[in-house]
This record gives C-alpha cells, sequence and structure tokens, in this order.
C-alpha cells in the first residue's frame, strides 16, 4: 500500500510540475503556447486558463493528501522500528545484594625461582 501511495505521488508531482509549466502569467497571451489563436478551439473561448487552474488544483489537493498519507506511514514505519530495538522494561524488584566473605588466611603465591 506504501508502495502504491509513494508512487501515485511521484507522479501527481510530475504532473504539478508539467501544468504549472504549461500556464502563462497573467500579462501574457494565451495563444503563446498553442500558436496563433489555438487556444480558442483547443479549450473554448475562455481559453487554457480554467482548465489548467482546475487541473492544478485537483492535482494540489491530490498530492497533499498522499503527503500526510506517507507521514502517517512513515510515523507508522518509526513507531515498529523503535519498539523492536528498545529495551524491554522489566519491574525493580528490591533484591538483596550477594555477599562476599573475604578470606582470613593470605593466599598462597607461587615462589619466585
Amino acid at each position: 500500500m506504501e508502495t502504491l501511495v509513494l508512487v501515485l505521488h511521484i507522479l501527481v508531482a510530475l504532473g504539478m510540475i508539467g501544468l504549472i509549466l504549461l500556464q502563462q502569467g497573467k500579462g501574457a497571451e494565451a495563444g503563446a503556447s498553442f500558436g496563433a489563436g489555438a487556444s480558442n478551439t483547443v479549450f473554448g473561448a475562455s481559453g487554457s486558463a480554467n482548465f489548467l487552474t482546475k487541473s492544478t488544483a485537483v492535482l494540489t489537493t491530490i498530492f497533499f493528501i498522499t503527503s500526510l498519507t506517507l507521514a502517517i506511514f512513515a510515523k507508522h514505519n518509526a513507531q515498529e522500528l523503535y519498539s523492536l530495538t528498545a529495551p524491554a522494561s522489566t519491574p525493580v524488584t528490591s533484591a538483596p545484594a550477594p555477599v562476599t566473605t573475604i578470606p582470613t588466611t593470605p593466599a598462597q603465591t607461587p615462589s619466585n625461582p
């Protein structure tokens, strides 16, 4: 599922880049990118502005949703990874400290030759 969302995210991003590059500035003529008056025949009398603007808005919404979905997947994966590497919490019990005895006789040391 995560791979599918990631592939969709990349395709939507590429589509947004293409649509944004196709759009003209407010001062430019609509026919500049399509030739003399071709925008009126391809996209209707209003030109390509409405079509490109609406398409960009739809792709932007999809991009936003896939971004949030990928963030949720990343959070879930990080929590799973942390739960695998974190030490298990063990209850602390009060056990008596081990008693060590000091020998009363000195240990035998080997003699030097």
